[in-house]
């Protein structure tokens, strides 16, 4: 049992450690490099093909080389996007992880860090995998069907269209308030080391992609490689989970999706 006396001075050391510049410095590099990554992947694949249906196929669905090839480069280019656009508002949670972890004396602090933050990011690309193999089989069979391709933008006002009510739903509400307060699920994986970081990066992480994939599914359809709506995109979620009425603004998001998704899909079914 801890004295007051050591315990204030654990307490006081923790402060200490969490205070330093060096989780910021380390996450703005991490940045600036995932963002360079996203310019540079935003550039090698402007341009498209015309379709069938009066839209665009982005480069990013055209199997470049061997499938795995393909599959590689978008991985890498999903990862990228998903670091300069999710680290700002996963870092909360990191440094709350940090200053508990301090104050319990843990040790290799850094390497369990490191573990949170892999484990969080490997969720994601997993998620970005599936997304890759879905878009591709989409896009194979708007090339062999003319008809396919036709109704592909009236789709696409259908996804919005769920995209947002999604945003409306208690499954959502409920996956964002533990984004908001990570209090408890820091709490339940402080034990085990780097072993327990690793735990709560990938349950961190999965509990994003549940509040986030209709966020996720917006920017598939309006444009994957688009600097504007990844931005926009990025910036929603982090109001979504930093700003005292975040709430409020997945509510919004989800009304703006579907008044979107229904002037989209209405001018599509025009069009057919």
């Amino acid at each position: 049992m801890l004295s007051a006396s050591q315990v204030e001075g654990r307490y006081a050391k923790s402060m200490a450690g969490a205070s330093s510049r060096a989780p910021y410095i380390v996450a703005l590099f991490i940045f600036v490099c995932a963002a360079g990554g996203t310019l540079y992947f935003n550039k090698s694949m402007s341009g498209g093909m015309p379709m069938r249906g009066n839209w665009t196929m982005s480069m990013m669905w055209m199997p470049m080389g061997g499938q795995f090839e393909s599959a590689a480069t978008f991985t890498a280019m999903w990862l990228a996007m998903m670091v300069a656009m999710m680290l700002p508002s996963t870092m909360p949670i990191v440094l709350l992880y940090r200053r508990a972890a301090a104050f319990r004396g843990q040790s290799h602090l850094g390497q369990a860090i490191f573990a949170l933050g892999g484990a969080y990011f490997l969720v994601w690309t997993l998620f970005g995998i599936a997304v890759y193999f879905v878009g591709v089989s989409i896009a194979r069979a708007a090339m062999r069907s003319d008809a396919f391709s036709r109704l592909l933008p009236l789709a696409g006002g259908i996804a919005l269209c769920t995209a947002g009510i999604y945003q409306l739903t208690p499954w959502k509400s409920a996956c964002l308030k533990h984004c908001r307060d990570p209090l408890a699920l820091v709490a339940h994986h402080l034990d085990g080391g780097r072993f327990g970081a690793l735990r709560l990066g990938i349950h961190h992480g999965a509990f994003c992609v549940a509040c986030c994939w209709a966020l996720m599914l917006i920017q598939l359809v309006l444009g994957v490689m688009s600097l504007g709506v990844m931005v926009a995109v990025a910036i929603v979620i982090a109001l979504e989970k930093l700003v005292p009425r975040g709430e409020w603004v997945a509510r919004a998001a989800g009304v703006a999706t579907i008044a979107a998704g229904v002037v989209t899909s209405i001018l599509s079914f025009r069009s057919l």
